[in-house]
């Protein structure tokens, strides 16, 4: 599960081979939650309001990139919300 990016004590990670709708993890202390890519809502899992604020944005911003990997299972960094 590669790590795709972290900032403010998020880490993304993406699984290149998991199950549809396209969506990446995210792990911020205790709290796990699958994003989905398409409109950054939480999939399942759970996160605090206002890191998933975070994560939606950083989301919309890379959305394009995000997908890419999603579809041709290349890994990429990407940069962080700051």
């Amino acid at each position: 599960m590669p790590e795709i990016s972290r900032f403010y004590g998020l880490i993304v990670y993406m699984f290149f081979n998991d199950h549809n709708p396209p969506h990446f993890k995210v792990v911020y202390n205790e709290f796990v939650a699958n994003i989905l890519i398409e409109n950054g809502n939480i999939l399942n899992g759970d996160l605090p309001i206002s890191k998933l604020k975070l994560i939606s944005a950083w989301a919309e911003i890379h959305k394009e990139e995000l997908l890419k990997m999603w579809e041709t299972k290349v890994f990429v960094k990407i940069k962080p919300l700051i």
